[in-house]
């Protein structure tokens, strides 16, 4: 294969190269850090006022505070810009989105055990959440969906999306997304002084109990340094694809599910794990075939030369210890049985089975959210939902005999730790009031 490095799993330097597919996630760049240390400061001090002077440089647009906000209410005249087809599209993967989602909301719960003590968990939504979309060229409104959803369904009380409009200008798809998905306010600011305005609020915009959604360098470096005054989803890095192959697919359509991947950018990373080294070839000539036709060729060459790999190993197993190293955000076993491969397989992003479950699938409509871990991360992390915009109270209740029975364990684990008034909070409680 010309254009994909490859790794033997029998050469005696296949571990060390393995493990050098995987660099450890590099630092911000101190230049990112400053910069959105001093916007964040900004906007926390003087509101407003920072807001908009950051978005008129940034953007570059002649902006007054009452143009930062759009009325929802107006929301339905950028669908009817949209063709029937999109317009339809999207509201069949709005649907799939939020009944797979449906299924993954937590129950409150409550039990009585030995001691007569009633122990439970009480969930409830976040009260208020934003999400951030790019905006510009990188508009992507399969994102709006995959974030604003699960939020919706998990029943947070308001969600606030920002979308930066560079040049004034709006991006008609996105907004018809934000208008299916159900968004409650929308504002079109952008960058580390958006991510800014929802962990901290303005005069115009309110603070967010959580922050998700993905962006460049100076957003992703914004939210890590606003985590732990609200959440976030994640840090992304670049999208990574791992596609395993015991040689019964069609080539061509696993070279153009590296494609898929590689066309996001450079960074981005394409892997074959194959058992198969004649069909390991064959994809290789379907890669220089299909290359050329492609729009966005030149950056699927760079990516594939820079990040894309191919893995010859001797057996499925070998390959699963391979995925389980990678860890990869999308991972499709394209292989004749994947749920044989499958029981293997501990730790990835999003999995698909079989060879017709394309990863571009999931990316728009299949149902499963596409914001998923990268960098080794799955190891970790799971995949956005339902979950993340949820939160858990746990609760417990007890009686006066109840009360008595754990006060006196309370009282003896305290008193090892030093914490007397501990041990007498407990100790009141045993017979209804004994204390030493």
């Amino acid at each position: 294969m010309t254009v994909m490095r490859t790794l033997k799993c029998g050469a005696a330097d296949f571990a060390e190269r393995l493990k050098a597919l995987v660099p450890a996630r590099s630092l911000p760049v101190a230049e990112t850090v400053e910069t959105v240390a001093e916007i964040l400061a900004q906007v926390r001090e003087r509101g407003d006022a920072a807001l908009l002077e950051y978005t008129r440089r940034f953007d570059n647009r002649t902006a007054e505070l009452n143009d930062l906000e759009i009325d929802v209410q107006s929301l339905g005249s950028f669908r009817r810009r949209l063709s029937q087809d999109l317009l339809g599209a999207m509201q069949e993967a709005a649907q799939r989105i939020a009944s797979y989602h449906q299924r993954q909301k937590l129950e409150s719960w409550r039990y009585k055990d030995e001691t007569g003590t009633v122990l439970g968990q009480r969930v409830t939504p976040l009260d208020r959440v934003g999400v951030y979309v790019p905006g510009g060229l990188a508009a992507y409104p399969s994102s709006v969906l995959m974030n604003v959803i699960p939020a919706k369904v998990a029943g947070v009380a308001e969600i606030i999306m920002v979308v930066p409009a560079p040049g004034g200008k709006l991006n008609p798809v996105v907004l018809a997304a934000a208008d299916i998905a159900g968004v409650d306010r929308i504002f079109t600011v952008g960058g580390a002084q958006a991510v800014a305005a929802l962990a901290f609020g303005t005069e115009t915009i309110p603070a967010v109990d959580k922050i998700v959604g993905p962006g460049n360098r100076y957003v992703a470096e914004a939210k890590r340094q606003v985590f732990g005054i609200v959440g976030i989803d994640m840090i992304a890095g670049p999208s990574e694809v791992v596609i395993v192959s015991d040689g019964g697919s069609d080539p061509d359509w696993v070279a153009m599910d590296l494609f898929a991947q590689a066309e996001h950018d450079e960074d981005a990373r394409s892997i074959l794990i194959c058992t198969d080294e004649e069909f390991a070839g064959r994809v290789g000539e379907s890669i220089a075939r299909l290359l050329p036709q492609q729009e966005r060729a030149e950056i699927i060459r760079k990516s594939l030369q820079r990040q894309g790999v191919v893995i010859l190993v001797d057996n499925l197993d070998q390959a699963a210890d391979a995925v389980n190293f990678l860890a990869p955000e999308h991972l499709e076993l394209a292989v004749a049985d994947p749920d044989g491969l499958l029981a293997g397989i501990r730790h990835a992003g999003a999995i698909f089975l079989g060879s017709y479950a394309a990863e571009v699938l999931g990316d728009y409509c299949a149902g499963p959210n596409h914001v998923l871990p990268t960098a080794r991360t799955a190891r970790f992390f799971s995949p956005l939902g339902v979950y993340d915009f949820q939160k858990r109270s746990s609760l417990i209740q007890c009686d006066a005999a109840s009360a008595s029975i754990l006060a006196k364990t309370a009282s003896v684990m305290a008193r090892s730790e030093g914490l007397i008034a501990h041990a007498r909070a407990a100790e009141y409680r045993i017979d209804r009031g004994k204390s030493d």
